[in-house]
């Protein structure tokens, strides 16, 4: 049993970001795991389109999802950026957009570091307006078409996380704990990207999937998922360490717990606006 908990205890150190190199550009797992979660969301999507008879065409799913990922990667870059780090914009604005560093007086493709993934949804609506008013439909119909395979998908990208050595945990003496090798303090921490690929990931999937079929009214499971990712999170921040340069910044709270009450608000609003549209039909 001890050597389980020290083999455990030990992982994060035993994995390697990089999966290979072709050149000087490296291959991760971070990236890698984002490639299989959209991957899982348009066949777990496509499969339904096609087992349930729904109205949608191969095509629409794929342009959809095409709108969802540059959404995701521009709205969460700049989300970061807004909500995290607004001093490197004012500092260096280029180092928004800019996948290289200078390391060691070379240049090297380091990519783009700091992504947030309420800045992410919001990048995702903003592309799924878009896209909706593109092809004369409701912004609702997409989300509640797409979003049930999401939290699946989403459980790839906490993996990723996780591998990657980054988004750890507050301190814990708990045997749960795990060495990270990016913090040299050598203390156990908590595994926050395993809490949130289970919660935030399975668990969500668990609850929003069986419910794909039951809509009172078009927006219900998109708001459902909105709420249910703000709720899971906001208590898995907890136990997730705060941004060093950040700490806490309302009280006891994280900005991730204040954008995770946010979201759990606008979960409200999206559902009134739902409902206001399916009564103006």
């Amino acid at each position: 049993m001890n050597s389980f908990i020290d083999w455990w205890q030990h992982l994060p150190a035993q994995m390697d970001p990089v999966i290979f190199t072709i050149g000087n550009f490296p291959i991760r797992w971070y990236a890698t795991m984002y490639i299989v979660a959209f991957t899982i969301v348009y066949f777990l999507t496509a499969r339904r389109i096609k087992k349930e008879k729904l109205d949608y065409s191969e095509e629409f799913l794929s342009n959809a999802i095409t709108w969802a990922i540059l959404g995701l990667l521009i709205g969460a870059r700049f989300g970061y950026v807004l909500f995290y780090n607004f001093d490197q914009f004012l500092s260096d604005p280029i180092s928004i957009i800019s996948p290289f560093r200078r390391v060691g007086g070379q240049l090297k493709f380091t990519g783009i570091a700091g992504m947030s993934y309420h800045g992410g949804v919001i990048g995702i609506v903003a592309a799924w307006y878009l896209f909706a008013r593109k092809n004369k439909i409701s912004i609702f119909a997409i989300g509640d078409l797409i979003i049930p395979a999401i939290p699946l998908g989403f459980t790839f990208g906490r993996l990723g996380n996780f591998i990657n050595g980054e988004l750890y945990g507050r301190v814990t003496d708990a045997a749960i704990g795990m060495y990270f090798p990016a913090v040299r303090d050598g203390l156990l921490r908590h595994p926050s990207q395993l809490y949130e690929a289970t919660f935030e990931g399975l668990v969500l999937f668990a609850i929003v999937w069986p419910l794909r079929n039951y809509r009172p009214f078009t927006g219900f499971i998109s708001g459902l998922y909105i709420f249910g990712y703000g709720f899971f999170r906001f208590f898995i921040e907890f136990f997730r360490q705060p941004d060093e340069h950040l700490g806490f910044v309302l009280g006891p709270l994280s900005m991730g717990q204040v954008l995770c009450l946010a979201m759990m608000a606008g979960s409200g609003v999206l559902w009134w606006l739902a409902k206001r549209e399916k009564m103006a039909k």
